[in-house]
């Protein structure tokens, strides 16, 4: 019998996801530029180059790589109508009171804290760039399913906005600091 391989590194796991993601049609660059629309409004030393380099980070995360997985084979099998009673039209639809595909969702925004997750809340609600394509393929002729990764995206977007806003105000404390002790000395 062939032991089945459970762990990755996070050069696998980054690999695999962004494997994941193209097989879907999203590319990583898309969710950062979504990151960089939500956080350089609020900085201007906010570049879209960093926030790829998060998104790529996010992507070699544990977590990321087991919700991502989890969440692309939900979509996948509810494309194949694989699942039985209610829950395939539920999935199907995206039912807007579900809810199960936010929880994956704050999971991965909530791997940033409170702001993750609030960065995240206004993505879902305001579904820029990609995410909205994701919410309207799945729509109409298309019977493609995105239930699931529309959020994940969003909320991979989500955090990458929070980490980038949260070396930016690193470096801005760094700065400080050594102003200060350029006063004292």
């Amino acid at each position: 019998m062939i032991k089945p391989k459970l762990l990755y590194s996070r050069k696998d796991m980054l690999e695999e996801n962004l494997r994941i993601l193209r097989k879907r049609g999203v590319d990583y660059r898309k969710i950062a530029e979504i990151a960089f629309n939500q956080q350089s409004k609020y900085s201007d030393t906010i570049n879209l180059e960093d926030c790829e380099d998060s998104v790529l980070k996010i992507l070699s995360l544990r977590d990321v790589f087991h919700i991502l997985l989890l969440g692309a084979e939900i979509d996948r099998l509810t494309e194949e109508e694989k699942f039985e009673g209610p829950i395939q039209d539920i999935l199907a639809h995206d039912l807007g009171v579900f809810g199960v595909d936010e929880i994956l969702g704050l999971a991965v925004a909530g791997l940033f804290g409170v702001i993750g997750q609030t960065n995240f809340g206004d993505i879902d609600v305001n579904k820029p760039g990609i995410i909205k394509e994701l919410n309207d393929h799945g729509t109409g002729e298309h019977k493609a399913c995105h239930t699931m990764l529309d959020d994940i995206v969003g909320a991979i977007a989500a955090a990458a906005s929070t980490r980038v806003a949260q070396m930016s105000m690193e470096e801005e404390a760094q700065r400080d600091l050594s102003v200060t002790q350029e006063k004292l000395f």
